[in-house]
């Protein structure tokens, strides 16, 4: 079997067998996306777990005025799921949208069971992720709370500069939870 070089970075021979790194590999599948095709929709359950391999992709929920609202940016390398609904099998709230074409590998919830129960590094590596998102997404929501707009700006700025070059500030703006003009306002503070 060719081994997709992308996911040999993922499940790097350091931590996997090769016999392990060929098992998990042969349960991937490659998928290409169009720039706004959507990878999971509101109110389905998410049955996949994919990888970024290339291009952006974004989960947005609608709000009560039917504003849609950016919660997460996913790029190269990043693990791309709705957790709760992947593993509690419930329909999720979010959208997940393609914001360029996007060439990811998926992994069906079946085959994510097989491996998770079967070999020991791909649930440590899985359960890492997970953690990691937790922790994301918390620092996220205290810094909704307790940062001024222009504090999560500079943290996004510094932590995910890829994410200010390659996505629309529409959609930055609604994930920091501020106007378009307040962003503008807040860049140009900066760049002075």
């Amino acid at each position: 079997m060719t081994q997709p070089h992308f996911l040999k970075n993922i499940f790097t021979d350091g931590n996997f067998s090769a016999d392990e790194q060929e098992t998990i590999l042969s349960k991937f599948t490659a998928a290409a996306f169009k720039k706004n095709d959507y990878l999971l929709f509101e109110g389905k359950v998410e049955n996949f777990y994919w990888f970024v391999q290339e291009g952006y992709i974004r989960s947005f929920v609608v709000d009560i005025a039917g504003n849609d609202i950016s919660t997460n940016f996913y790029t190269t390398g990043d693990v791309v799921i709705d957790w709760a609904s992947f593993f509690l099998r419930s329909p999720t709230r979010e959208n997940i949208q393609a914001l360029t074409d996007c060439t990811c590998w998926q992994l069906d919830f079946e085959n994510f069971q097989q491996l998770f129960h079967s070999i020991r590094s791909f649930r440590e590596q899985g359960r890492t992720n997970l953690v990691n998102s937790y922790f994301s997404l918390k620092s996220k929501s205290i810094a909704m709370i307790a940062d001024e707009a222009k504090d999560r700006y500079v943290n996004l700025l510094q932590h995910k500069p890829h994410i200010l070059q390659n996505v629309s500030l529409k959609h930055i703006a609604t994930y920091l939870g501020i106007t378009d003009t307040s962003l503008s306002r807040i860049r140009k503070e900066i760049s002075i």
